[in-house]
């Protein structure tokens, strides 16, 4: 027998007894649709978490801390890092590192601001402007930092909001019109006094004035749900100058206080690092540690979340195995029941010179239809269920819950979760019509025909 005579023999076998074959489909379709709502509902608590995650920064940014312990290079109880100095020539092999895209020395600063009769007071970062653009800011307004700004700044999208009337009634968030960081002067400096006075105020341990520095903001950044949207970035070397020119004026020389000690010697105290491919922030990240100094990242914290739901889908994928486990028994009783049923048929096609390899092929192919026709249908049932899942039910959990965003979804069904599903339900069907394929093979045409 050719293939086509295998097909339509076996179509029109299965189509004589439609009431146990549809059974038989049955009990595939709902062990098919079992394992992938459950998988889909992993997937989409996954996907949940990182949007959580990619909400307060990107995942694929690593911090550099050198006062940061991470377990692993600590040692002892609370253990130390080693004595490396975060510099530029370390920066340089770290940037040289195989998938990491850029590289920048951060700053931390705070700082005073004057714009006309307005004023407001807020975090000023220093950052390599060469990169800037590379770690995933977004310009709202105007354009990024570049090498040949001297005192210009990009503010984050809320700072205008920030700036207040010390004369009127009304502070942050009042009625008073919204300042154009971009295009006003603004007055930038260290001293908290400045534009308000306050009794028992700041005083210089030196007789110097605190600077005052004039500067202009050049863009403001997109709304990001992040850090970035509360901080003003400046070129590092201009705000270190700015920061150390203050500082002096206050009395802050070497061993006097500073409120942003951010430099050690000729090193940093922080850095960022870009890279690629999110998939290999893990290897950087450890590649640093092994220079010696502290990271972290988001990813860490997606990692720990994934290992958690890793946990729940092993479970849910099992309580839907054991559905598709009670479908494949279906499959092998209703092929059994086949050949008893079919003997005399076997034996007819023995003796009229039908191989022995016909046979098996004839039943495994019925056994392989019905896996494959389940979870065609398993898999139209998933889609359905999960789409009601991710209206009525998502719905349901924003008003018990309130902690779901719109547009986020309970049930992922991926492609490759359906395509996987369809060839794994047809492999057990074949599986499970393996065994009464060999029975009907190795069945005597003799005794099949006197038994009828």
């Amino acid at each position: 027998m050719n293939s086509i005579d295998v097909i339509n023999m076996g179509v029109r076998n299965m189509w004589r007894r439609k009431t146990r074959t549809i059974l038989t489909v049955l009990g595939v379709i709902i062990g098919t649709c079992s394992i992938v709502i459950m998988l889909s509902l992993g997937i989409g608590m996954n996907e949940n978490f990182k949007k959580e995650i990619e909400r307060m920064g990107s995942l694929n940014i690593i911090n550099i801390d050198v006062n940061y312990m991470p377990p692993d290079i600590s040692t002892g109880a609370g253990g130390v890092n080693k004595e490396v100095s975060l510099d530029d020539k370390a920066l340089s092999r770290i940037n040289e590192i195989e998938g990491v895209d850029a590289v920048t020395p951060i700053m931390y600063s705070y700082w005073k601001f004057g714009l006309g009769k307005l004023i407001g007071s807020f975090s000023v970062i220093g950052i390599d402007s060469k990169v800037m653009e590379k770690f995933d800011f977004k310009i709202e307004e105007g354009r990024f930092l570049d090498e040949s700004d001297k005192a210009s700044l990009v503010f984050g999208c809320y700072l205008p909001d920030w700036f207040y009337n010390p004369k009127a009634n009304y502070y942050y968030g009042g009625s008073v019109e919204r300042p154009n960081l971009i295009s006003d002067k603004i007055i930038m400096t260290m001293n908290m006094e400045y534009g308000e006075k306050r009794s028992g105020g700041q005083r210089n341990r030196s007789n110097k004035p605190m600077p005052e520095y004039k500067v202009k903001g050049v863009g403001l950044l997109k709304q990001s749900n992040s850090e970035k949207d509360y901080n003003a970035y400046m070129d590092i070397v201009q705000l270190k100058k700015m920061v150390e020119e203050s500082n002096k004026a206050q009395g802050r020389q070497q061993g006097g206080y500073s409120f942003y000690p951010q430099m050690s010697g000729d090193g940093y105290q922080n850095a960022m690092v870009k890279v690629k491919n999110i998939k290999d922030v893990k290897k950087i990240q450890d590649q640093i540690k092994e220079m010696g100094f502290g990271t972290y990242s988001l990813t860490d914290i997606l990692e720990s979340m994934q290992k958690a739901s890793a946990g729940i889908q092993a479970v849910l994928g099992g309580i839907g195995a054991v559905s598709l486990l009670v479908a494949a028994i279906g499959i092998a009783n209703t092929m059994i029941m086949s050949i008893y049923e079919r003997t005399r048929e076997i034996g007819v096609m023995k003796v009229l010179g039908a191989e022995l390899a016909d046979i098996k092929r004839l039943f495994l192919f019925e056994a392989g239809l019905i896996g494959f026709a389940g979870g065609i249908a398993g898999i139209a049932f998933s889609i359905l269920i999960s789409f009601l899942l991710n209206n009525a039910g998502l719905s349901l959990f924003i008003n018990l819950f309130g902690y779901m965003e719109e547009g986020s979804k309970i049930s992922i069904i991926p492609l490759w979760l359906i395509l996987t599903s369809i060839v794994f339900a047809t492999i057990i069907g074949l599986i499970s019509g393996y065994y009464p394929a060999r029975r009907a093979m190795k069945l005597s045409a003799l005794e099949a025909i006197r038994a009828e």
